[in-house]
């Protein structure tokens, strides 16, 4: 199954907007290596590794085993229907810090029963190859036809991130803090709510976003997330505590008291739609699926770049020891898929 390809990198002019702090520049890259780890797999949306081990979400309500040479699809069983909205279903799933002894990890899907459409966070614990929810922890996250977040990961706190979409049908609920929809929230791994978040008892830990997809933290421990913004204006964005990212009264480099402007933005003609990142050596490392790349910012020259392109959307990042793992995502009715997609592919940092 494992194969070498080439992909051209392609080089693209920088189109940042705004001021000096924000702009980008585009520099040439060089052609790079790419290895294909695994094919067939149906709109994956979270990576996880443990030893040489992956357990890929796929948002139809199932989890890809990777292991060596050897696929095989787990069945999730969960208590709430998933929901077929566009954009919905089965999307964070991180595997718990204990996994190898607990069999657990956590998950965030989109349902609908008789009372609406929601996202929930939820536990599970894989026995005899098949998932079960096993603990509510977070209920009745707006949902809506899109924008659901989604992502989860575990800070270096210890807590649990997940990030919350605006619902699509009333943005307005991001700048709303009794709301849980256009947030990232910060949970205890038992559902509780931290002492030490910033507003009293409230899950919410920053505001304004309009569709975040994207988390991860560098060695010093600073949050960064990823947003999809309205047909262009994507966000990359330094979170803080209580900080309020704007949407839906301001967008890109538009400036208002009392809000944080976007570390990066794609600007008004350029969209990325990014999604997962991971952090490695001072860049940030970006899933985009309108972008149809990884997309690299560092963080000291304020420079972007695509490193790998010609794979079509890209959903997830993944770095362990040097080494980038990435999906695609063109069987999610919005890309091209080719025969074997999609895909989990990775490529040897100090190569690209």
């Amino acid at each position: 199954m494992k194969k070498g390809i080439l992909l051209l990198l392609v080089l693209i002019l920088a189109s940042c907007s705004g001021g000096n702090d924000h702009e980008s520049e585009e520099v040439a890259v060089k052609n790079t290596s790419v290895e294909i780890v695994a094919e067939n797999l149906q709109i994956p949306w979270a990576i996880n590794q443990i030893n040489s081990t992956f357990y890929i979400s796929e948002r139809s309500g199932t989890v890809m085993k990777i292991e060596g040479d050897t696929q095989s699809r787990q069945k999730v069983e969960l208590k709430k229907s998933l929901a077929t909205a566009a954009e919905a279903g089965l999307l964070g799933f991180v595997l718990a810090p204990d996994f190898a002894k607990t069999k657990m990890a956590f998950a965030y899907y989109t349902y609908k029963d008789d009372s609406g459409q929601y996202n929930r966070i939820v536990t599970l614990t894989l026995k005899d190859d098949v998932w079960k929810e096993e603990k509510l922890l977070l209920d009745r996250v707006p949902s809506g036809q899109y924008h659901h977040g989604g992502r989860l990961k575990f800070g270096p706190d210890d807590k649990l991130y997940a990030t919350t979409g605006d619902a699509a049908t009333d943005p307005e609920i991001a700048q709303d803090v009794q709301s849980l929809g256009g947030k990232i929230l910060r949970l205890n791994l038992d559902g509780s709510i931290p002492e030490d978040n910033p507003f009293d008892d409230s899950y919410v830990y920053s505001y304004g976003h309009r569709n975040p997809q994207g988390l991860t933290w560098t060695d010093d421990g600073m949050l960064y997330a990823s947003e999809h913004g309205p047909s262009a204006h994507d966000e990359i964005n330094l979170i803080k505590a209580a900080g309020n990212y704007g949407w839906p009264a301001i967008v890109g480099d538009e400036k208002q008291e009392g809000v944080e402007s976007p570390l990066y933005q794609s600007g008004s003609d350029m969209t990325w739609a990014p999604s997962g990142m991971a952090y490695y050596d001072g860049k940030l490392y970006v899933a985009t699926l309108r972008g149809n790349a990884v997309r690299e910012f560092d963080l000291e020259t304020k420079e972007t770049k695509e490193v790998v392109s010609g794979v079509g959307r890209v959903r997830d990042i993944y770095i362990e020891e040097g080494i980038l793992y990435f999906v695609s995502n063109n069987t999610d009715g919005r890309g091209n898929p080719e025969d074997g997609d999609d895909r989990l592919y990775k490529v040897e940092l100090n190569k690209m």
